[in-house]
């Protein structure tokens, strides 16, 4: 029992210590010690029992076993938005999916930018710092408020492309390393579920903005707006496709050979195809890849924290308990796998890390009950996108705050509906479809 309110205790103090504005690190870490003191783990090697764990080692452990296993990902992903970002390739595709929508359809504009963007290979951290800017002058021009923006963001980058069969995204990769998949796996459900995702939560955001139009709110700054654009020629938009377009095939081409390092191949091409367009902004290029390289240290680190604190609340019986109670659902197991993954991911607030926690738990046993791997790699895939936006989620907390200038209380809302309900009506939907068919 006092496990399991420790365990639930850190959970809360993590979700509202990163609402407070508290570094993920810190409230990680913080969190993390009060799981593991309510549930008797030694604090560190020197107070631990002969083989027995402590809250050091097992935290770091899953902060740099994370880290080794993704960092070039992350290093190349964030590399080749920032390239993409300053060849003018990354504005310039989105600046004419855009114009091409109108501020008649700003919030579709907004969707439809960071879509291409994210399905494209480029990291949903630099598709929302990049459609960021036209999306506040398109809210500014429809008048239409400002605290909707960060859902446009979102829905448009984490919901229907991320999990997606095909997806060069690493929520989308883990998988393949525990159950020897391929990025395609379960691809027909998949489309059936980003379709009805993408039109669903469309029609949704669509009709909380016209509340709240009707309602008499308006658009209104923010401090996120002191973002600014280089005004300068942008290449054109077919060619700024190009790298995006390189991604996505190279990646699906090798990853039946390469597994997950198929997407280092495939953002290496890319971030070559780019620097060749953006030549005439070549002096920019190197610090780019600083850029690139430092934001890709912060993005992995934070998410190493989270995974940390995963990790021991793993130890922890109340941890074990609930686990063995979720395996052992009855009826499909696709239901219990979706139910872990789903709860890991909403334990650490990130879809990688609690995908990186569930998998070498639960796989074993789902295959040898019989699940098959491309279902299980699916649905894995769609349960990590779900609970894995709860306010605490980095992603989240970077686009209301850092990007947008907004407050938790003003645009979670929406955000949470889009990112947390429907995915988990979609989840719902896959594993109806994987029972049936």
């Amino acid at each position: 029992m006092i496990s399991a309110i420790g365990l639930i205790a850190g959970l809360g103090l993590l979700i509202l210590l990163t609402m407070r504005g508290v570094h993920i690190i810190i409230a990680a870490t913080v969190s993390a010690a009060l799981v593991a003191i309510t549930s008797g783990v030694a604090m560190m090697p020197p107070f631990a029992d002969a083989d027995a764990p402590d809250y050091v080692t097992a935290y770091m452990r899953g902060f740099t076993g994370f880290f080794a296993d993704w960092f070039f990902m992350f290093l190349l992903g964030a590399i080749f938005g920032e390239v993409m970002s300053a060849s003018g390739a990354a504005d310039s595709a989105a600046k004419f999916i855009i114009e091409r929508l109108g501020v008649r359809y700003a919030v579709l504009a907004v969707v439809a930018a960071c879509a291409a963007l994210t399905y494209g290979g480029v990291s949903v951290f630099i598709v929302a710092f990049s459609v960021y800017p036209m999306a506040v002058s398109l809210f500014r021009d429809a008048n239409l408020p400002h605290r909707f923006i960060p859902a446009a963001l979102c829905f448009g980058s984490v919901t229907f492309t991320m999990t997606s069969a095909g997806s060069p995204e690493i929520q989308n990769l883990i998988p393949i390393e525990f159950l020897g998949t391929t990025a395609m796996a379960g691809w027909r459900v998949s489309a059936v579920v980003a379709v009805l995702l993408a039109i669903t939560g469309y029609i949704w955001l669509q009709r909380m903005v016209r509340r709240a139009v009707a309602n008499g709110e308006t658009f209104e700054g923010a401090l996120g707006d002191h973002v600014e654009r280089d005004e300068g020629p942008l290449p054109h938009p077919v060619l700024s496709l190009v790298p995006l377009i390189i991604v996505l095939a190279a990646f699906n081409l090798t990853d039946d050979m390469l597994g997950k390092y198929a997407l280092v191949l495939a953002l290496g091409l890319g971030t070559l195809a780019a620097l060749a367009i953006g030549w005439r902004h070549r002096m920019q290029m190197p610090k780019a890849f600083g850029v690139g390289a430092t934001g890709a240290v912060i993005a992995i680190t934070n998410t190493c924290a989270v995974v940390g604190f995963g990790t021991v609340a793993q130890l922890t019986p109340a941890f074990q308990q609930a686990l063995g109670v979720v395996t052992a659902i009855p009826g499909d197991p696709l239901i219990g796998a979706a139910i872990a993954v789903t709860v890991i991911c909403g334990l650490t607030g990130s879809a990688s890390g609690g995908q990186t926690i569930a998998l070498p738990l639960i796989a074993p046993g789902y295959i040898d009950a019989g699940v098959e791997p491309g279902e299980l790699h699916r649905v894995a895939a769609l349960a990590s996108g779900a609970l894995d936006s709860l306010p605490h989620n980095g992603y989240v907390v970077t686009t209301i705050r850092a990007i947008c200038g907004e407050t938790h209380a003003r645009a979670y809302g929406p955000v949470g509906a889009l990112t947390v309900i429907l995915p988990l009506a979609g989840l719902v939907l896959a594993v109806g479809l994987f029972i049936i068919f």
